[in-house]
């Protein structure tokens, strides 16, 4: 290696010998730089190499040492929220199915799920029970993981056998026993305190889905999507007031007044909105600020029945599972969960592009897409059980989860959001309830999920 300083005298010397010699001089001036080059730029790369390290980083906090990442750049906020069994009236029972999350502010956080099940007490990490009637030599429980609460939570199925009667949901089990249907909707505030629960809207409502507070109102009213109902509830911020209904709940259809098991929605910079119809309808859904009926687009796709192949022609989806809005394109991201792809269009339906999501050796399986206030793209996959960041033509940035039971671990996310202060909120169908993540010190900020669009309200 050069010292440092070794450059100048060499040339000092130059000027100095007779011209016969100057172009020895200039070729060894030229071969000590370019060594000095070599040595002082690339040294380091071939060392961090020989380690079997990088010279570029993905760490969520580039300064740690020795984190893998389990929770990205965040960390969770231990006894967040507080256990639903410490309010009372619920001691033998905790949180459901946790469908959807909302956060008007750390210190108003809308929660759904469906229903309530029963408190399992906690076992450790001791060895489990045998389940010889299952399989010899297995035991149970398998990783920690007593129970998936998609499974366990209410409803059964949508109608009642042979007719489109409502299911009575009797073949979920024994509402007070199996389930509690009730606690559907809550309010947690920064410290984990559930400081509200509409139960006065309990019956109303039989499968809960996704739940939202237009950036655009400045009344701050409240959406809740219950694909069972076929509708939207639209209620006054205190949930005291159901102010509208937006479909005809139990009857189904595909029109201006009917959906067919809705399951999420996204607000566009002039107030309208849009919903993802759904598990049964294939369409997209436009509404004005008002809640009028605009547009719908979509056809029926492919991927269906016996033998069915992924669906490949643009605007046509399988299970639209999930939309979200570009606020500075004002474009429209649908996930076609069915067909492992994310379409785009413009604001009125217009087709303008869309990338498959390759699926690999473990399978793929999008709960949701989400854009955030910074245009960022963020993808659910409920097979390997991570939160994805995407860029807005499908190219991976970065991901993080697992599964587990431990604090922190992803099982079954199905709705995100996030608050003034940058913490992250996930609720999620397989775990039950919902998790609080703040930014870990020194992430990354690339990697976080960006606020939401404040427009009518901060």
């Amino acid at each position: 290696m050069i010292p440092r300083g070794t450059l100048v005298p060499v040339l000092e010397q130059f000027e100095e010998e007779p011209m016969q010699q100057r172009w020895k001089l200039i070729a060894l001036a030229l071969g000590l730089l370019s060594t000095a080059y070599v040595t002082i730029e690339w040294q380091p790369a071939f060392a961090q190499a020989r380690r079997g390290g990088s010279p570029v980083t993905t760490a969520a906090v580039p300064s740690d040492i020795g984190i893998l990442d389990p929770t990205g750049p965040y960390e969770v906020v231990a006894g967040w929220p507080k256990d639903l069994s410490t309010t009372p009236g619920n001691e033998k029972w905790t949180f459901g199915a946790g469908q959807g999350v909302f956060a008007e502010s750390p210190d108003r956080v809308y929660y759904i799920q469906r229903g309530s099940l029963p408190i399992i007490p906690p076992q450790g990490r001791r060895g489990g029970t045998p389940a010889p009637q299952v399989a010899p030599n297995l035991s149970f429980p398998v990783a920690n993981l007593w129970r998936n609460a998609t499974n366990a939570s209410p409803p059964g199925a949508l109608f009642k056998p042979g007719t489109e009667e409502p299911g009575d949901d009797s073949d979920r089990g024994k509402n007070g026993v199996d389930f509690l249907w009730a606690n559907c909707i809550l309010v947690i505030n920064r410290a984990g305190d559930i400081i509200e629960n509409w139960s006065q809207w309990d019956k109303l409502l039989r499968r809960p889905h996704s739940v939202y507070i237009s950036p655009y109102d400045a009344q701050k009213n409240v959406y809740i999507v219950d694909d069972y109902r076929h509708a939207i509830f639209k209620f006054s911020n205190d949930g005291k007031q159901l102010l509208k209904t937006i479909g005809t709940p139990n009857v189904h259809g595909s029109d201006s007044t009917h959906f067919y098991r809705p399951t999420f929605m996204a607000f566009n910079t002039d107030g309208s909105w849009y919903v993802s119809d759904g598990y049964a309808n294939t369409r997209v859904v436009k509404f004005d600020k008002n809640d009028n009926y605009v547009t719908a687009w979509g056809e029926r796709g492919t991927n269906a029945g016996p033998g069915a192949k992924l669906e490949t022609r643009p605007n046509y989806f399988n299970n639209v599972h999930g939309v979200g809005v570009d606020p500075e394109t004002r474009q429209v991201y649908v996930n076609d969960r069915g067909n492992r792809r994310i379409q785009v269009f413009d604001e009125n339906g217009k087709f303008i592009r869309m990338w498959q999501m390759q699926a690999g050796s473990s399978g793929l399986d999008l709960h949701f897409v989400y854009l955030d206030g910074d245009r960022r793209v963020w993808v659910f996959d409920q097979v390997t059980q991570q939160l994805a960041q995407l860029d807005r033509d499908g190219h991976l940035i970065n991901a993080w989860g697992g599964l587990g039971a431990w604090p922190g671990a992803l099982f079954g996310v199905h709705g995100i959001s996030v608050d003034q202060e940058n913490n992250l909120y996930l609720a999620a169908v397989g775990r039950g309830g919902v998790q609080k993540f703040s930014p870990r010190k020194g992430a990354n900020p690339a990697f976080l999920v960006g606020k939401p669009v404040y427009s009518a309200w901060k």
